[in-house]
């Protein structure tokens, strides 16, 4: 099976191919490929959780990321990108390498133990073929999608949303799908877009709209996530120099009667989010997030955690209501000092994240942060197989590091 899905790619490239070779007036590769990439690493040390159950460990993730994009003549492009990444954790067993992913048909990676401490994965993070002709845009292959516009966690970005406390958020992992989307007036669009998943009942398929109406950008999606029917609307502007934005999500849950299923029979995920730049250059970001698929009692945190919602990647939250901060002031025009607050407002707990930015070259990037975490610590007895939850961040201990990027 494995074997006859290997040879997708090819397939889904032929017919491209074939369009650009018989289109009159035009010839492959107009222009030569264009190479870029990066080089990451992620240096984390961590105290043990309150319960003792993860003890005091380090962390190392090293990646090397090679992109090509080469237009093949005026309409088509071929986009293609191979991520290497290298795993050191002490203990051995801390974290093990994330697979292919619920939204990923195709097996394109594999892996290596090196050793108890090192294991490593080379994957084909994105290869894909744009056609662009008049009014309209179709991908087909591996690709990036994203939606939304809220910036610190975005409920309408389904496919593959980024954690709100993630670290590194410059390149969106890949994902197998079909997407179209045409043009109308100035600013209004329609879409599509088909997601194959690991497994047939995770396929997706959804259609979207977005239009720019009295100073107001409007966004709309809906269709079925994962065989959820799902909704979602937002809009975003401005109010003077404050910017609003506002957007929410509705799903019908699934397999509510299964372990691993919804923990709910529908749930909204919704957030409002302001922004505002102040005369001295400090930019702030705050957000009330309400967050359906959890719940608002630390007892059924084990079972949130458990849920197909956050095991999918669509929330990474436990708790039903939050508020989020990131803060941004530049101390330099090479150093910048920001910030990440996520309160919990059901059992009170915080995490904080401050950090400092320096970016010596416009290449070069390199970031000391902090994390802590403040909340009700775990109930444990000897009687209780597993500690009782009493907040969400009381159940993380504090850790620190390094994060550099260059870019090349």
């Amino acid at each position: 099976m494995r074997d006859r899905l290997s040879r997708w790619p090819l397939c889904l490239l032929l017919p491209g191919l074939i369009l650009a070779w018989f289109n009159p007036g035009q010839s492959l590769a107009l222009t030569a490929p264009e190479w870029s990439g990066s080089l990451k690493t992620l240096n984390i040390i961590s105290e043990k959780d309150p319960t003792g159950a993860i003890p005091d460990s380090q962390l190392s993730s090293n990646r090397f990321r090679l992109e090509l994009g080469w237009a093949l003549n005026q309409h088509l492009r071929l986009e293609a990108a191979l991520d290497h990444q290298l795993l050191w954790a002490d203990p051995a067993d801390l974290l093990e390498l994330s697979t292919d992913g619920v939204n990923r048909r195709l097996d394109l990676e594999t892996t290596w133990h090196h050793s108890d401490a090192w294991r490593s994965r080379l994957q084909l993070d994105h290869f894909n073929l744009r056609l662009t002709l008049n009014n309209l845009d179709a991908v087909i292959g591996r690709q990036a999608i994203g939606f939304g516009r809220i910036v610190i966690f975005s409920p309408l970005d389904i496919i593959a949303p980024f954690p709100p406390d993630a670290l590194d958020t410059n390149v969106r992992p890949g994902v197998d799908a079909i997407q179209m989307s045409t043009y109308y007036d100035l600013n209004g669009q329609l879409g599509g877009a088909y997601v194959f998943g690991d497994v047939q009942r995770h396929n997706s398929w959804l259609l979207t709209w977005s239009d720019n109406r009295g100073g107001i950008d409007l966004l709309a999606i809906g269709g079925r996530l994962r065989k959820r029917p799902m909704f979602g609307f937002g809009l975003a502007g401005n109010l003077g120099t404050l910017g609003l934005k506002a957007e929410a999500a509705h799903y019908e849950g699934q397999r509510t009667n299964e372990p691993g299923g919804d923990l709910h029979h529908s749930f909204t995920i919704g957030a409002l989010e302001a922004w505002y730049r102040f005369d001295n250059g400090l930019t702030l970001i705050s957000q009330y997030l309400y967050n359906g698929a959890g719940s608002d009692n630390p007892a059924e945190y084990l079972n949130v955690a458990a849920s197909a919602p956050v095991q999918e990647g669509l929330t990474a939250l436990l708790g039903r209501s939050y508020l989020l901060v990131a803060p941004s002031y530049e101390l330099h025009p090479l150093v910048t000092l920001n910030g990440l607050l996520i309160w919990n407002l059901d059992d009170d707990s915080v995490l904080i994240r401050p950090s400092l930015q320096f970016e010596p070259l416009d290449s070069l990037s390199l970031e000391l942060f902090l994390t802590l975490h403040s909340g009700a610590h775990p109930t444990s007895s000897s009687s209780i197989l597993f500690p009782i939850p009493r907040s969400e961040f009381g159940l993380r201990g504090a850790s620190g590091g390094l994060f550099v990027t260059f870019y090349f």
